[in-house]
């Protein structure tokens, strides 16, 4: 029998005010899949995560994720993802340890179990022999492995991470990128993620989708994007796909018929 989608978009739509920012989006992701979400800023990307992470309501469509309706269950939808923000989250004025121990409070994770999860995440970004220490003395690399780290406290069947390695050195991005790897293989985790680092998603993710002014315009992996687009890298059929020329922060609405007419193209 076929494995339910770990995560189902159909339709998705959000508007703010006369501008839609996210139009007719569908696409499913299967269970411990790797699946990044591309595009230039202002794509959609964010705002398609937030309604996915219930922090924007959708002005239509539908989001189930691990079975759960987001918009109807949304505490239950909540306990079943980790998330990394784009913009880092963890609270410098407590310790690593401290931060693992609000948020397995906060999500109800108790038991003798806390402590020895705590442990093994904190081994696994090799951040235990700093557990101690304030986070605000943290690099910019431990901050953000010590949010990987809490986002997975709880068992989520699937994480969420938005653009997660922003601003981070090659090395730092590199190891990031095998501890998530690593917890997909080991625990069955679905990984959605986004990136501007058009290499990290051909060399982690299983199955790529490009947004662009709010439209879904492909979806497949790195070589079915190419051969679609008749390049020979994903770079090159991004380029294809989403144009050269550079974007401002916010998409704009009239140049959604350039979109529309690359989004025949998948079919």
């Amino acid at each position: 029998m076929a494995l339910k989608p770990a995560i189902s978009v159909s339709h998705l739509t959000k508007r703010f005010g006369d501008f839609t920012a996210v139009d007719d989006v569908s696409f499913t992701v299967k269970e411990g899949e790797l699946f990044a979400l591309l595009g230039p800023n202002g794509a959609g990307k964010s705002t398609t995560i937030k309604m996915l992470t219930t922090l924007l309501q959708p002005s239509g469509g539908e989001l189930h994720l691990n079975g759960h309706d987001v918009t109807k269950a949304q505490d239950a939808a909540r306990k079943s993802f980790g998330i990394v923000f784009q913009d880092p989250s963890v609270d410098t004025e407590m310790t690593a340890y401290e931060n693992m121990e609000l948020h397995a409070a906060l999500y109800n994770v108790r038991g003798s179990e806390t402590k020895e999860r705590i442990q093994t995440l904190l081994e696994l970004v090799e951040l235990w022999d700093r557990k101690d220490t304030l986070v605000k003395n943290y690099s910019g690399g431990m901050k953000r492995r010590l949010e990987i780290a809490r986002g997975l406290l709880h068992h989520p069947k699937v994480l969420f991470l938005d653009e997660p390695t922003l601003g981070l050195d090659t090395q730092t991005r590199n190891l990031l990128w095998d501890y998530v790897k690593r917890l997909s293989r080991e625990e069955g985790m679905t990984v959605f993620f986004t990136t501007h680092y058009l290499e990290e998603a051909e060399a982690v993710a299983d199955r790529i989708a490009i947004i662009d002014h709010g439209h879904l315009i492909a979806l497949g992996t790195t070589k079915q994007l190419a051969r679609q687009t008749g390049t020979k890298s994903l770079e090159a059929a991004y380029l294809e796909l989403t144009g050269k020329t550079v974007r401002d922060e916010a998409a704009k609405p009239g140049d959604e018929w350039r979109a529309r007419r690359r989004a025949r193209m998948m079919k």
